[in-house]
């Protein structure tokens, strides 16, 4: 059985930014353009007002301050609210394939490698922006790359659960490298009207390098353990899909964006995640002290910080539990490849990471890596 390594990374960052302080400037716009549309039936006790959010209950609930988006004009006009995005012929490469194209030629060129080296392409992610042919085997033809590709999705795990696919298939002797890459564009399957999730996800796109661990001349990491673990929940969801135009009833439904319970999703899924990580470190030999880093799932600091002690017994330092999510919120799957891509730096050889991703279905996936 072959041993499979990461050797290169890659990013895509979106050109615009928007600010908690911009962001409240347009909700509060719109919230006070709907109560007042509404002013009657608010006064009557028929309809509830639409609160203000602010910037301090932003930061105070997730430690987010910015996000990077595609677009960032629809987004802050308060009539309306959600990203603008032209359509795109057919003939034109999709947004997805593009950012991935730009994260995967980052990783390439970190591994030293060119595209014709590549066997396989895995495009996971939280949402596709069609249902076929598969974003993945775009990607393989802009990029020139011979073999296969496929798109998967398993929400905010995907990029964990991609890399253990991948690793899989090199472990196998089916191939020898592979791309996975994590094209999210959340902006547009956020709902930007809703105070309590108006905040919480930005746009990015990453891209990591597998290999099959043999005669690797560049630093990397060596993919040692893989596990994944999954349990259905409806406390994160989104409904939207290729049936909804078979509805009787096709209006602007709130279930058709991102939704979550959130007092019930840190309830149910931080003791859930903080076990599999135990569990999985115990199962290797890894105990905490040996832990030098922790590039966890970004989708809010109290989630990571509740974690992070959990799994070390203490308070991790900004090195050892890295946070990318104060400037990038939650980019879905993508969040603890950033962390882990701009953050891995300062370890010695033989020092052991783990990446852990988790979300909806709920999933959990996690891979302890040693630093060659």
């Amino acid at each position: 059985m072959h041993r499979a390594a990461i050797t290169g990374t890659g990013v895509f960052t979106p050109a615009h930014s928007i600010s908690n302080d911009e962001l409240v400037a347009a909700f509060n716009a719109y919230a006070d353009r709907q109560n007042a549309a509404n002013a009657e039936a608010i006064a009557a006790g028929e309809a509830e007002a639409v609160p203000h959010s602010s910037s301090d209950f932003i930061e105070a609930a997730s430690g987010i301050q910015s996000r990077y988006v595609l677009d960032k004009s629809g987004v802050l006009d308060p009539d309306r609210m959600f990203p603008r995005l032209p359509h795109r012929a057919d003939d034109e490469p999709s947004l997805m394939a593009e950012m991935a194209v730009d994260a995967s030629r980052q990783a390439l060129a970190m591994a030293g490698r060119s595209a014709d080296s590549v066997d396989a392409v895995l495009c996971a992610a939280s949402n596709h922006e069609r249902a076929y042919p598969a974003i993945a085997v775009e990607i393989q033809n802009l990029l020139g790359i011979d073999g296969f590709a496929f798109d998967m999705n398993v929400a905010c795990s995907s990029a964990t659960f991609g890399i253990l696919t991948a690793t899989d298939m090199i472990r196998a002797g089916t191939i020898r490298s592979a791309l996975v890459v994590n094209p999210e564009i959340c902006s547009a399957h956020l709902e930007w009207r809703d105070r309590d999730c108006h905040f919480i996800f930005g746009d990015v796109c990453t891209a990591v390098l597998i290999e099959r661990d043999e005669g690797l001349e560049r630093p990397h990491f060596k993919i040692r353990s893989t596990r994944a673990a999954t349990q259905f929940s409806n406390n994160i969801r989104n409904n939207n899909g290729f049936l909804r135009r078979t509805r009787d009833q096709m209006e602007d439904r709130r279930d058709m964006q991102f939704m979550q319970e959130g007092r019930k999703v840190f309830k149910e899924v931080l003791p859930l995640v903080s076990r599999h990580i135990a569990d999985h470190m115990a199962e290797e030999g890894v105990d905490a002290d040996n832990l030098k880093r922790l590039w966890l799932h970004q989708a809010n600091k109290t989630m990571n910080d509740y974690i992070g002690k959990k799994v070390l017994g203490r308070t991790p330092t900004e090195q050892e539990q890295p946070n990318i999510l104060q400037d990038y919120a939650n980019t879905s799957s993508a969040g603890s490849i950033i962390a882990f891509a701009q953050h891995s730096d300062g370890m010695a050889k033989g020092d052991t990471g783990l990446i852990c991703s988790f979300g909806a279905g709920y999933s959990v996936g996690s891979l302890i890596v040693d630093r060659g």
